[in-house]
């Protein structure tokens, strides 16, 4: 836990707790599988703009000060336990599309959907 907080404390971000890839190509009607290989729990949200989670210390020292409001609606069943996967709706617009970790905010990826 040391290690963590220190390497999250001087860089705003711990390097082994990130999505895999961090931006990738879907097609519309396609759907995402997020498996957390971790630890620990995460989510996988969806949110307009990429913000802070809902772990206020996590939030400070990432530099996150502003939780993504979609990380405030948050209910219990959207925690991905270790080991577990995770599949989204299907894409219904072509754009780009955000996700990230309610949790620890600076897991992030980037979603960029085709027709």
């Amino acid at each position: 836990m040391a290690q963590f907080n220190s390497e999250l404390n001087a860089t705003h971000q711990v390097a082994a707790w990130r999505f895999v890839p961090a931006a990738f190509t879907i097609k519309m009607g396609q759907s995402i599988t997020a498996t957390n290989d971790g630890g620990e729990r995460h989510t996988f949200t969806e949110v307009k703009a990429f913000g802070g989670g809902i772990v206020p210390s996590l939030n400070t020292a990432s530099g996150n000060a502003q939780e993504a409001p979609e990380c405030a609606a948050l209910t219990a069943s959207d925690m991905i336990s270790a080991g577990a996967t995770f599949r989204t709706d299907p894409a219904m617009d072509v754009g780009t599309e955000l996700y990230q970790c309610c949790i620890h905010p600076w897991m992030r990826a980037t979603v960029t959907v085709t027709q």
